[in-house]
């Protein structure tokens, strides 16, 4: 790391030395031959398509920087080009990390989505040179190559790298709004004042958690830890001069000018933001907190011909025997409907959330199509029937595997695929597959004893559980969805049973199904 460091600290100053163009257009420069690459550096997995492609690519593009500031030709846009290529790799490579695990761990969601961000960097930065007519000043097209360079590349990387030491929900609330800050300040800028306006509202809400985050983490060193606490709590003064800039530029209620801004706000964020923080990670990079996964997966996808899928009458239940997933004390009732699942009426109430109803109404076109997750739109009651059928090892590629067919007036609404799956600390998850159109669902729930009722929850109870809901498809074979579901079965004083299935996507609840169960 540190001749890496000492390389690209070396290039810079020679650039810096035999630039032609005037000292404040090096705060991109620097950013691109320094900052950059040293960040690539602390996210980059060694062995991956892009850390074995890395020079091929990276080579070109920090000469391409070099000649334009030392030698500006008269071709520079075609250098130009190079540099914005290379951070088209850069976003494929945010990319497919991120499909390679979905929507896991926020902090390597920070990390994605600034390397995505880096493309619009690149792509500014190319329409500057090219001298390409983007509807704005020159000067604005710098500049907002530099903002997504700083505020929607290193501080993301930044963020994801914090909370790789530091997780609790004020991250979350912060970093999200970090995260989303960036794209609204380019629709501000482009649309109104009002819109960008509220952008530095953003940034002033999620830098104020992010800095006080930092404040309380423990770090690998004092050293490491002054340099970014440093490097966040100098963004504090930036954004509030941002917000002087705003007011003055929108509303005419200030008189800070562009000119300042650059020189003071384009410093700050150059050497005490950027330069204390680049120097600070350095000291000590963060592993990650992801943990790969490797449970099985259905291989059966698309639309299935239930008579294909397997034979009725081998199987009674979900489960043959509730004691594999050594939940004691639940009620004997529930117990048996798990186990004889077919002896049991089900009348479900849907509630499609206001909120959402609009996207269900759409989607119930296609879902009497794919015959999947083919629910009412409306509340009223209605009996779901259906059978059990056992489905072949060798066609779904797991053990013990079951067909629930379920149908609602005969219309198929779900097809699930049950199976389990034991990880390596010995703990037993419901695995149950939904096969969609050229992919797979998977439902990955832990079981749990509240009372004598029975939870089913795909929400994890630590870091290290398989808890969750995942699509399988040619993008990827583990990748997290934002959805979380939960159910409660209970034991009613006559001897009926009730469930409650709600599911949350973004955290925010969407559906709610509500079951009545009696034996027959």
């Amino acid at each position: 790391m540190r001749k890496f460091v000492l390389i690209h600290f070396l290039l810079f100053m020679g650039v810096a030395i035999f630039s032609k163009d005037p000292w404040p257009y090096l705060m991109l420069t620097v950013a691109q031959i320094l900052y950059v690459p040293i960040a690539l550096r602390f996210v980059m997995k060694n062995g991956d398509w892009f850390s074995k492609r890395y020079y091929y690519v990276a080579l070109p593009a920090y000469a391409s920087i070099t000649m334009i500031q030392t030698i500006a030709p008269q071709w520079s846009g075609i250098l130009a080009f190079f540099y914005f290529a290379f951070t088209l790799c850069i976003a494929l490579y945010g990319l497919s990390r991120f499909l390679r695990r979905g929507f896991t761990t926020i902090e390597e969601f920070s990390i994605d989505l600034g390397m995505m961000y880096i493309a619009l960097g690149g792509g500014w930065f190319f329409a500057y040179v090219a001298d390409i007519d983007t509807g704005f000043t020159p000067l604005l097209t710098w500049l907002t190559g530099i903002h997504f360079h700083y505020s929607a590349f290193l501080l993301p990387v930044f963020i994801g790298l914090l909370g790789r030491l530091h997780k609790s929900r004020s991250y979350t609330i912060s970093s999200i709004l970090l995260l989303v800050a960036p794209m609204v300040v380019a629709i501000g800028i482009t649309f109104s004042r009002w819109i960008e306006l509220f952008s530095v509202l953003l940034y002033i809400i999620g830098l104020a958690g992010i800095i006080g985050i930092a404040w309380r983490t423990k770090f690998a060193s004092r050293t490491q830890k002054l340099l970014i606490v440093t490097s966040f709590t100098s963004l504090s003064l930036t954004i509030f001069f941002s917000l002087l800039y705003v007011l003055g530029n929108g509303f005419g209620l200030t008189s800070v000018t562009i000119d300042f801004m650059l020189r003071f706000h384009g410093i700050l964020n150059c050497i005490l933001f950027a330069l204390f923080g680049i120097f600070g990670w350095a000291l000590s990079v963060p592993t990650s907190n992801y943990k790969e996964l490797d449970f099985p997966i259905s291989g059966i996808k698309g639309k299935q011909r239930v008579e294909q899928l397997g034979t009725p009458g081998q199987h009674r239940g979900l489960v043959d025997d509730m004691k594999h997933y050594r939940i004691n004390g639940v009620s004997p009732r529930i117990v048996d409907f798990y186990e004889n699942t077919i002896d049991y009426r089900l009348f479900a109430t849907v509630r499609w959330h206001k909120w959402f109803q609009p996207f269900a109404f759409l989607y119930s076109f296609i879902s009497r199509i794919t015959e999947q997750i083919n629910l009412p739109i409306h509340r009223n009651e209605v009996e779901m029937t259906g059978d059990i059928l056992t489905v072949r090892n060798d066609l779904d590629g797991r053990v013990d595997v079951r067909a629930w067919i379920r149908k609602v007036n005969e219309q198929y609404a779900f097809i699930a695929l049950y199976s389990s799956h034991q990880c390596n600390d010995g703990r037993k998850y419901m695995n149950i597959a939904l096969p969609l159109p050229f992919s797979t669902m998977t439902g990955v729930l832990e079981l749990h004893k509240i009372g004598n009722d029975l939870q089913l929850t795909s929400k994890k109870s630590d870091p290290f559980s398989d808890a969750g809901i995942y699509l399988t498809s040619k993008l990827g074979t583990y990748f997290k969805l934002p959805l979380e579901e939960n159910f409660v079965v209970r034991e009613e004083a006559d001897g009926s049973m009730t469930a409650k299935h709600e599911m949350w996507i973004f955290s925010i609840p969407f559906l709610t199904i509500e079951y009545r169960i009696h034996k027959v």
